[in-house]
């Protein structure tokens, strides 16, 4: 079996532990996630989300970035003030 099928056959709660532990950085019994572990845990849960149809808003990353109405434009750098760094 090759990981991506692993994953596509993965019980909810298995997925939403994966997702807690790499929020956290640690395991359920508190021991912490390896910088390999949690990049495999990552790539789990990423696999899970795309493989079972979680929904886009629902998923690890995403960013609401708003809808324009029609007609609407985005700021041109004229209309944002610049920045100043204080000494």
């Amino acid at each position: 079996m090759t990981f991506e099928e692993v994953v596509k056959k993965l019980d909810p709660t298995v997925y939403r532990n994966l997702k807690t532990a790499v929020e956290l950085g640690k395991w359920p019994d508190g021991r912490a996630l390896t910088e390999e572990q949690r990049a495999i845990c990552m790539e789990a849960v990423l696999y899970y989300e795309n493989a079972n149809g979680v929904a886009e808003v629902d998923r690890v990353g995403y960013i609401d970035r708003g809808r324009k109405s029609e007609g609407e434009t985005c700021s041109s750098p004229s209309d944002v003030a610049p920045i100043r760094i204080l000494n």
